[in-house]
This record gives C-alpha cells, structure tokens and sequence, in this order.
C-alpha cells in the first residue's frame, strides 16, 4: 500500500468547508463522505477529512481548540510556480478564506497564507531548488 497522508480537522459546518476546500482545488471522495465527515482529496496520497465537532472529539479525550484563536498546527502546500500559489490564495479569499500576511519573497522561495473558515493555517509556497541551494550553501550535504 502507497503511503499517504490524512489530515484531520474539526469544522463548524461540513457542507461550508467542503464547499471551500473545493474551491481551493480539492476534490470529496463521495466514497468516505457523510453528513459528520468529507473527505477532499489533495492528491492520491494526501487527504483533507473535515470533521464536524462532535465526530472529531470520538478520536480525541483532549480538548479541540478553536483554531480561529488557537494555533495547533500550520499546513504547507507546494506548488511549481508562483503563479500556483497566487492562484490558490486567491481562491480561498473568495471562498470565505483570510489571508494572514503579505506575500514572502525570499528570491529562492515564495510563499502566502491563509485560513479557512474555521481558522486552519494553510501555507502554499514555491521553491526554486537550485537557488536556494545556491542561497544557503552551508546546507548542502557533505561526503563522509
């Protein structure tokens, strides 16, 4: 079996976030969607379940934070180009989405962040590998 990833989040509303995460470009799996729970897909091994409350806290005994005013994680998501990460950004905006800062522009890496509706962090960046191998060379590996 391929590994993959499954990122789990409480929501508010599950038909609000599955129509958000589907404009940001995901798409639901009908097959593990229901009234408690969607799940969008990123890709073939990353996976987005959006969870009603109530459903999210039979995994949990802990408290579930409110991420509008908590912080319990941060997503990063690449892309190939900036114009990528402009385009998911902008989306999530007019999805109901909030920008949390100015565009970042390191010359080797270019990144935005937003949150959805119920205040989960998400961060889409472009890398240009080569520069920045070129930006910061003291990270290169050595031989043994």
């Amino acid at each position: 079996m391929t590994k993959m990833i499954f990122v789990n989040l409480p929501v508010a509303d599950v038909a609000a976030s599955t129509a958000f995460y589907k404009a940001i470009g995901m798409e639901q799996n009908m097959m593990f969607s229901n009234d408690q729970a969607a799940a969008m897909n990123w890709s073939d091994t990353i996976h987005v379940m959006l969870l009603d409350r109530p459903f999210y806290a039979t995994f949990t005994k802990k408290r579930i934070i409110d991420a509008r005013t908590d912080s319990g994680a941060l997503f990063a998501l690449s892309f190939d180009n900036r114009d990528a990460v402009d385009a998911i950004t902008q989306a999530a905006l007019a999805a109901g989405g909030r920008e949390l800062h100015d565009p970042e522009d390191m010359g080797y890496m270019y990144s935005r962040a937003f949150e959805d509706p119920d205040g989960h962090g998400w961060g889409p960046f472009f890398m240009d590998m080569a520069a920045a191998a070129e930006a910061m060379p003291s990270a290169q590996p050595t031989a043994a």
